[in-house]
């Protein structure tokens, strides 16, 4: 059960690629937190992250796909697993392609979950998330009982920088350049699923489960 989720920042596929890590018992794989893991951990891909990093510039596809095989080569990901940020371009999917065909492999379906942009805008900008304890709310979707202030340990409420509605107009330009591509990518192999991700969460969480038991 080899998994990739595709949405806009926003669309909630991070959300969902827990839920279905935790139900199938499969790994949940961001490239953001290998890169973190591998240059703490100081590996020699690591090594070569963290010198791309520390110089400004992106890490090179090959190095990521290189970290990314590593990963996906290890015992917990034997029944599969959820990839969640990669590919984001279509120079990336081939290159994920290339190394897994060369192990035999393949990946078996794209999960894609489509909200428009007002949506996605009116969601992020109403995010509120608490300096103390970390928690999370939405002034429409997950209001907290007092207005701008946190339920569990009573700190002020702030609204992030990036939740700004320019700066997720900004991201989700780059998504449309840059990863929205894959979705014909993936269409014409014939794995990709398309899903409304304006649905509630278990909706939509129902729905990718209808589409993975089936597979």
């Amino acid at each position: 059960m080899k998994l990739i989720m595709l949405g806009a920042p926003g669309a909630g596929k991070g959300t969902q690629a827990k839920m279905i890590a935790e139900k199938y018992d499969i790994p949940h794989i961001s490239t953001g937190d290998l890169f973190r893991y591998n240059m703490s951990s100081g590996t020699e891909l690591g090594k070569q992250v963290k010198a791309y990093i520390d110089k400004g510039q992106l890490v090179p596809d090959d190095v990521t796909v290189a970290m990314l095989m590593d990963r996906i080569g290890q015992e917990d990901c034997r029944k599969g697993y959820v990839l969640d940020g990669f590919p984001r371009t279509i120079q990336q999917a081939e290159a994920l392609d290339d190394a897994l065909q060369k192990e035999g492999t393949a990946v078996d379906m794209v999960i894609d979950i489509e909200v428009d942009d007002q949506s996605i805008v009116e969601r992020m900008s109403g995010r509120r998330t608490c300096p103390g304890c970390g928690a999370t709310y939405h002034i429409v979707h997950n209001a907290p009982r007092e207005e701008g202030v946190c339920d569990k340990c009573g700190e002020k409420l702030v609204s992030r920088a990036d939740d700004a509605p320019e700066t997720v107009q900004n991201r989700l330009n780059v998504y449309h350049e840059q990863t929205q591509p894959l979705i014909s990518y993936y269409n014409e192999q014939g794995i990709l699923k398309e899903i409304d991700g304006t649905m509630k969460m278990d909706a939509v969480f129902g729905q990718i489960t209808a589409f993975i038991d089936a597979m």
